[in-house]
């Protein structure tokens, strides 16, 4: 199978009869630490030729309880389920989080479970989950209505790194800072932008540096500026080195929304309408307005090289 399967709602959710093992959480951008969780299920489901799926819910549950305020998302949906894929997830559940749902209470949220699955065996949840009406549910309670549902429940510890544990709060800071290296680390992945090719006003042709135009919005905006990168395609083998630029660019136009456009420090074989991912690496410098084209052609030149030394490429 080429991707994963995915349902609106665990009712509508057509499951395998075999056993399910169910991790659940919001699990933005699917860092190491959830990665601790998905793949106990993951792991588990192989060993006794049972389903691993993944419960998540949209929106996020700060739409309903702080909508003058909600989290912003690293990470959309669509690419939310090509990384599960890569982590041999069978099924993406994305259960609607609405008032209703937020007031189901802590113990009936295994019935809940069991009457739309009745195949459930496990849940995988992360040590800090928290379930049911006020958030009264914690580990204690699921671990002992697991158990008078015949259901496993296993709690991951939370991963640390540099001391401090991983979590989607501090990666978004990260990105936010532009510290991509440091976010990385915590993903176990590359952060990625997936997008078309789209037409731009072709000024980086006219000055030397061709871009590719990448239709990318995110809900989590990265901080604005220029990155070591490296652009891969659905047809390409390898991602290939590049600088990338992401702002709206004050010094050609004030963009009203900003636009990501990078860079190929090789051979470009990317057109318009290709689909391409940039994976961000590090980042450069912040995005400024420089005096006019030419002292911007300078900079690029100099972000080039900068870049290219990080490949080692002469």
């Amino acid at each position: 199978m080429n991707s994963i399967a995915q349902y609106a709602g665990l009712e509508n959710a057509a499951l395998p009869p075999a056993p399910l093992h169910l991790a659940i959480g919001m699990f933005d951008g699917v860092h190491l630490g959830h990665r601790a969780v998905i793949e106990a299920a993951v792991q588990s489901a192989r060993r006794c030729g049972g389903t691993a799926a993944v419960l998540t819910f949209s929106p996020h549950p700060s739409v309903i309880f702080r909508p003058a305020q909600p989290t912003r998302l690293i990470m959309d949906l669509a690419n939310k389920a090509r990384v599960l894929h890569r982590l041999g997830v069978d099924a993406l559940v994305v259960q609607p989080f609405t008032p209703e749902f937020a007031q189901l209470a802590a113990e009936e949220f295994i019935p809940w479970l069991k009457q739309r699955a009745p195949q459930l065996a496990a849940i995988y949840v992360g040590e800090n989950f928290r379930f049911g009406r006020g958030r009264k549910g914690d580990i204690a309670l699921l671990v002992a209505e697991g158990r008078k549902h015949g259901l496993t429940v296993f709690s991951a510890p939370r991963v640390n790194f540099d001391g401090e544990p991983i979590s989607s709060t501090r990666i978004r800071a990260l990105l936010e800072a532009g510290d991509v290296a440091a976010a990385n680390a915590l993903f176990g992945y590359s952060y990625f932008a997936e997008g078309p090719v789209v037409p731009g006003k072709r000024l980086g042709r006219t000055i030397g540096f061709p871009t590719l135009n990448v239709a990318w919005a995110p809900d989590l905006r990265p901080r604005f500026g220029v990155y070591v990168v490296r652009v891969a395609g659905a047809k390409s083998v390898t991602a290939l080195p590049g600088v990338a630029n992401y702002g709206l660019r004050p010094t050609v136009e004030q963009a009203v929304e900003p636009l990501l456009e990078a860079h190929v420090l090789g051979e470009c074989p990317f057109e318009t309408g290709d689909l391409v991912t940039v994976k961000w690496l590090r980042f450069l410098r912040p995005e400024k307005k420089f005096s006019g084209v030419e002292e911007l052609r300078a900079q690029i030149a100099k972000d080039r090289a900068e870049a290219a030394a990080d490949f080692s490429l002469r």
